[in-house]
């Protein structure tokens, strides 16, 4: 990689899940006052920059993902020029600042929505929704059998007799982006936060934004047998054709100003061939690859799902964007301490099978770490995930706030397992995540055995997770063969995943449940477990020096 190449292109980015990553103000719910007081550990970890989840005005139906006012801070998490003091001081630390952005739907107490409520079906305030007559003799059943992502149907009706379209909660009406102001609306909210500073965005389910005009029934689903490829479907609203002449307009606009200003979408894609088709040179930058998120802890999917990505990403000239975990999913070192491999759908949640083995699971997170941070491309990492977090199943059903939780009739408990406050120092809740702690309890409830996993008990311990992802991302930086570029597969027995990266490292992960000898080498750089008389143990990964 040259020194000229985009910053985007091999950056390792983390997420902030602003709920719960540092609550600065006492009020048992993160900020923007608790970020700025983090970022000297961030700067120590050695990330390149931070994506914050949505800040914005909102009612927190869904904790921001439905948005009142694009250009306002929520008041729970601070104001604009607090996070212009944010943008500030994280380039003053060397790392940039990635918002999310939600343009598939707004909040209902958007200003718009509220205007659409307001006037009579027909009208120009409603064309900007999705607002449709019922089917039936008295236009009492939705219009179609869409379901919402949270549960149920994805239509609500209004008292007047129309139909409005949520893809996900009631209170997330979906915008029509048929709609011309609907397009220069968003392309207006980018620049105004550009103008502030932010150096990309990463956009909330950028596959979703198009409808067919028709609006037709969903098919029945039809998976492909497993061990083939998936199929693309051309799905009502799903991953349509028409999202990307909105992009190459978005990308014209980052493009106006300087230093790079990057997007990552997050699009739920049927195959490699469509995600790649986001990256094209005049649209998007970078896509998370989800692919590789989804991939059991298997040698074979693993490999299919790298050498297909890099294969299409690469045909348009698009670096790989790896990712393990996020505040969408079931933390990794739970999905990889179930024993059992089994098969996971995109736009489906997760559902774990079988007893969690942690240790297991953390064996495995540990060498899936340098296995990711040694791919080419860049690479995200989820808060707590550089602590070993594990997802928490057992919150009390009277703590849980997921939409999903309720829309589901209480049959999914959703997202809130992956999304309770992170632990900083202390022997007990909330372990540093609030400012005035005697008199506060952070938004979701934290274990009492997570002491052991705090910041501060990790901090200089080097057997810690902490320290295994700091030494992978100094030696990251520091390495020319890591970041962007290429990569060589190297023969290896059934179980035993090995590749090299010029000049000079070669990156071995064991996922068999054998011992494995380690490749001829001058030096292990990095290990994911101790290297004893020269034999990876099973679920370890090192970086070698050759």
């Amino acid at each position: 990689m040259t020194d000229t190449a985009p910053w985007w292109r091999s950056a390792v980015i983390y997420q902030v899940y602003i709920r719960s990553f540092a609550d600065g103000n006492g009020d048992g719910v993160g900020d923007i006052a608790g970020i700025r007081s983090r970022l000297p550990y961030l700067k120590s970890l050695g990330v390149d920059a931070i994506w914050i989840n949505p800040w914005y005005k909102s009612p927190m139906a869904d904790h921001g993902y439905d948005v009142a006012d694009f250009r306002e801070i929520d008041p729970l998490y601070g104001t604009v020029a607090e996070a212009e003091q944010l943008i500030e001081e994280a380039h003053a630390h060397g790392m940039r600042v990635i918002p999310d952005l939600v343009p598939n739907h707004t909040s209902d107490r958007h200003a718009w929505f509220q205007e659409a409520l307001a006037a009579v079906p027909g009208s120009p305030e409603r064309e900007r929704y999705v607002f449709r007559e019922g089917r039936g003799d008295d236009g009492s059943l939705p219009p179609n059998n869409w379901v919402s992502s949270f549960g149920g149907p994805a239509w609500t009706r209004l008292p007047d007799g129309q139909w409005y379209l949520h893809l996900f909660a009631p209170e997330q009406p979906d915008l029509n982006w048929e709609h011309p102001e609907v397009r220069a609306e968003f392309e207006s909210i980018l620049r105004f936060w550009f103008r502030r500073g932010v150096d990309g965005f990463r956009i909330d389910v950028a596959h979703a934004l198009v409808k067919h005009p028709e609006l037709p029934d969903l098919p029945p689903r039809q998976d492909a047998p497993d061990g083939q490829h998936r199929q693309h479907i051309d799905h009502p609203h799903w991953d349509r054709d028409e999202v990307h002449e909105i992009y190459r307009a978005w990308r014209k606009v980052a493009d106006e100003f300087p230093g790079d200003r990057s997007f990552v979408a997050e699009a739920w894609a049927d195959t490699p061939e469509r995600l790649a088709a986001y990256v094209r040179r005049d649209g998007l930058h970078t896509a998370f690859n989800f692919d590789f998120l989804m991939s059991s802890w298997d040698p074979k999917s693993l490999r299919t799902v790298i050498d297909d990505s890099l294969a299409m990403l690469g045909a348009v000239g698009a670096p790989a964007t790896w990712v393990l975990s996020n505040h969408d999913v079931m933390r990794h070192v739970s999905r990889y301490g179930r024993t059992g491999t089994k098969r996971w759908l995109a736009n489906e949640p997760y559902r774990p099978e079988g007893p969690l083995d942690v240790d297991l699971g953390t064996r495995r997170a540990r060498a899936a770490a340098l296995l990711m941070l040694a791919l080419p491309g860049g690479a995200y990492i989820y808060q707590g995930e550089e602590l070993g977090l594990p997802e928490v199943e057992d919150l009390p059903e009277t703590v849980l706030q997921d939409p999903t939780w309720k829309r589901s009739g209480h049959t999914q408990r959703g997202r809130d397992g992956c999304r309770v406050p992170i632990p900083w120092s202390g022997r007990g809740a909330p372990y540093g995540f609030s400012a005035d702690e005697a008199s506060v309890e952070p938004w979701l409830p934290q274990p009492t055995d997570w002491a052991g996993r705090t910041v501060a008990a990790q901090t200089g311990d080097e057997a810690s997770m902490l320290e295994l992802y700091r030494t992978a991302l100094r030696l990251r930086r520091e390495h020319p063969a890591l970041g962007d570029g290429t990569m060589t597969w190297l023969d290896t027995p059934e179980g035993v995943l090995a590749f090299s990266r010029d000049p000079g490292l070669v990156c071995v992960v064991n996922l068999s449940p054998k011992p494995h000898p380690v490749p001829d080498h001058n030096a292990v750089l990095l290990a994911s477990g101790p290297v004893e008389s020269g034999v990876l143990t099973p679920h370890q990964a090192a970086w070698l020096a050759v």
